[in-house]
């Protein structure tokens, strides 16, 4: 293609970005999420149709981006990367949106989703291919995470549940990455429990088994051999760092104290952590154990739970749910001890920095700053 060529067909490109952008009010007023999302797909079709179709010589998008710049200074969000991500965003979701996969007839005619005479045709995104509910998710999360999401997750049922948990716990950019580094979509509902037999309510009992993991990243436990180290250490260093603690439990849950003090027969007991979940209504007790779990262990946390319900819960509040968190488990010793239990527990296990694999190290404070924050 000759210069002259390509310089128009540049120009071509800039004309019809700034028209959508100018279209879509982007620069005039602040869109709501779903028309942000809606613009940048309809331009990442755009994008995607010219630049697969080898219609643009190489550059093509930075040079773009440029141009873009000079026609309408100041504006934002329209990167060489930004864009890129644009196309990405569309190229992803295209064959739900379009109720088709993108073909190479399309790429050719470039009739995806540009209108006549190159116009860019901004479209909302609808699509009978999600329920109601997800595709609300899917228009409240802002375009930063989605494409978080797209770059960490290729499974698209992966990446739906990060962008629904996203959209109904409020994650920022952190929370997000957080939850996926730490496999949050493979731990869910692994958790050896018995809430099939201590919770009636089939609600309660699915809201139950999705609020806790398998396996917990305590990332911001430092200690050099947790085998050896008692459990007041890992506590301590846990309400040091409440606010990761609760990111790594996930939403909705609030922190009422640690070694809260239960008065039985005028003697007290003391359980290691207490919260309240507010989406199942109930208070959380976790024990924490520094070795593997022991059957003792659940009568333990059976005798705590009898306790909150009697002189702690709330008359409108659901029963108390327990959480033995140790270091290892056997899951034969654990049914055996939950079978007679009529308290609704489960056993999970930890983590902690020291236990790393490689992948996550780079991730993680040094231990200057841990000993700072602590």
């Amino acid at each position: 293609m000759e210069q002259k060529q390509i310089t128009a067909t540049y120009a071509e490109a800039v004309k019809a970005i700034k028209e959508a952008i100018l279209e879509s009010r982007y620069r005039a007023a602040r869109l709501v999420n779903k028309e942000v999302l809606a613009l940048y797909y309809a331009i990442g079709g755009y994008i995607s149709v010219q630049s697969r179709s080898a219609r643009w010589g190489s550059n093509a998008i930075g040079t773009i981006s440029e141009l873009l710049q000079q026609e309408l200074p100041g504006l934002r969000g329209f990167s060489e990367t930004s864009i890129k991500r644009m196309r990405i965003f569309y190229e992803a979701w295209c064959g739900m949106f379009e109720n088709r996969p993108l073909s190479a007839d399309d790429l050719q005619n470039s009739i995806i989703p540009v209108g006549d005479k190159g116009h860019i045709e901004i479209r909302p995104l609808t699509t009978d291919e999600l329920p109601p509910d997800t595709l609300d998710a899917f228009l409240a999360v802002g375009f930063t995470n989605h494409y978080e999401i797209l770059a960490q997750k290729k499974d698209v049922e992966q990446r739906l549940f990060y962008i629904v948990n996203c959209a109904t716990g409020f994650w920022n950019g952190d929370k997000l990455k957080y939850y996926m580094k730490d496999d949050l979509f493979g731990k869910r509902g692994n958790m050896p429990n018995n809430f099939a037999t201590t919770i009636a309510n089939v609600d309660l009992r699915s809201k139950a088994l999705r609020s806790f993991k398998d396996e917990y990243l305590l990332d911001f436990v430092n200690i050099e051999d947790p085998d050896e180290t008692d459990e007041r250490v890992i506590e301590q260093q846990i309400v040091h760092n409440i606010k990761n603690f609760i990111m790594a439990l996930g939403s909705d849950f609030s922190f009422m104290g640690n070694q809260y003090r239960l008065v039985v027969s005028e003697k007290e007991y003391f359980i290691d952590l207490l919260f309240f979940n507010r989406r199942l209504q109930a208070l959380i007790a976790i024990e924490l154990k520094r070795g593997e779990f022991k059957p003792e262990y659940a009568g333990k946390l059976n005798f705590y739970l009898s306790a909150l319900d009697e002189y702690v819960k709330l008359p409108h509040e659901n029963p108390s749910i327990g959480i033995i968190l140790c270091k290892d488990r056997d899951s034969k010793t654990v049914e055996f001890a939950f079978r007679d239990i009529n308290k609704p527990m489960g056993v999970a296990t930890y983590r902690t920095s020291s236990e790393l694999p490689k992948e996550y190290q780079g991730i993680l404070p040094e231990p200057e700053e841990l000993r700072k924050l602590m």
